[in-house]
């Protein structure tokens, strides 16, 4: 907690206060009887009123110094706060098809599927950890992609919300009938293709209006474009045209890795399957727009190339700390009044001296 005095000068006045008292005791007269002795009044008892009037004049002062330094203006400082200064933009470009169902990753020794080790990283990345300094100061948007494109989040400073979002991103799930069969196979296989070029011009539209010192994409795939209008290197373009540099992140192998099915039964069954990764396509899309290419294969490589882009994206800031006050002075404006008028009146009325 800080405590200051906003107008501190006020504090002057107490001196002059204590100077009118001074010259006051001074100047007054002091009336006074000639008497031979004074042994048979020193024997009678003081009453309860000639040993509260010392305390009447003390109750005016400390009115009065108490309305002073409400004058002074006392606050109290409630929390530091730090202004946001501009950072860049970034764009997170996630997979989200079918093949991001292939379980060859691992958190916490538990396997998982690679969607929910790349969605857990991100939101890390994004909103800070342990591992991570978070990306307080810079516009985020989130796009996801499998054969159609969603842009599941404006550029947008509340990460806290696109985390949110982020958390509820899927691969396609194919829908059964009452009797357990699966249907609709046709839009399940449109949507668990892989549609980068269009993911990229998607998360270029996003950006190429933001005002911010610098403007990032960060691609992550595991596959192989097969469907879209627009092809990933005319995307990424489209990219450089307007200034924004791509980081593009390819993850798994070509090595053949457990992937889910559904049984016969409708139970859950794993087979390994080769999943291709279009490793020269991504390291084109970054070698084109002056940003760098990673491939990933277990949670801490991921981990590690988060990193490695949080470091390179860092923008020189100068941070402002603020203090927000409350103002004190009824504390003491409120008591002071009190104390001040309660003393007139008692030296006015019972503590009247005459003359």
């Amino acid at each position: 907690m800080i405590l200051r005095f906003q107008n501190p000068w006020f504090f002057s006045l107490i001196l002059i206060w204590i100077l009118i008292v001074f010259w006051k005791k001074r100047s007054s007269i002091k009336q006074v009887f000639v008497y031979s002795n004074i042994s048979e009044f020193q024997q009678i008892p003081r009453s309860l009123a000639a040993r509260i009037k010392p305390f009447v004049y003390g109750l005016i002062s400390l009115g009065i110094l108490l309305m002073i330094t409400a004058l002074a203006r006392p606050q109290k400082g409630l929390e530091d706060f730090r202004v946001r200064t501009e950072g860049i933009a970034i764009a997170m470009c996630l997979d989200r098809s079918g093949s991001m169902q292939a379980m060859d990753f691992f958190i916490d020794k538990k396997r998982v599927n690679r969607l929910d080790v790349v969605k857990k990283v991100f939101k890390d990345f994004i909103i800070g950890n342990k591992e991570f300094r978070g990306r307080p100061d810079d516009l985020v948007s989130l796009i996801a992609f499998g054969g159609f494109v969603d842009s599941w989040c404006p550029l947008t400073l509340d990460h806290a919300t696109l985390g949110e979002m982020l958390s509820m991103i899927e691969c396609p799930r194919p829908p059964f009938d009452k009797y357990g069969r699966q249907i609709r196979n046709e839009i399940i296989q449109q949507e668990s293709a892989t549609a980068i070029g269009d993911a990229l011009l998607c998360a270029v539209e996003r950006l190429k209006d933001a005002k911010a010192k610098s403007k990032v994409i960060i691609l992550l795939s595991d596959g192989v474009q097969n469907t879209g209008v627009i092809t990933a290197e005319e995307a990424a373009k489209i990219a450089k045209d307007k200034g924004i540099k791509v980081y593009t992140i390819g993850i798994g192998s070509n090595e053949p890795v457990p992937f889910p099915f559904v049984g016969p039964s409708g139970e859950q069954v794993f087979r390994r399957e080769i999943l291709e990764l279009d490793e020269n396509a991504l390291k084109g899309i970054a070698k084109d727009t002056g940003g760098l290419y990673f491939h990933v294969n277990d949670t801490d490589a991921l981990k590690k190339v988060c990193e490695e882009i949080d470091k390179l994206e860092r923008t020189v800031q100068e941070d402002r700390v603020y203090t927000r006050y409350i103002e004190l002075y009824r504390w003491f404006l409120l008591p002071g009044l009190l104390a001040l008028c309660t003393g007139l009146v008692l030296v006015y009325t019972r503590f009247r001296k005459i003359p």
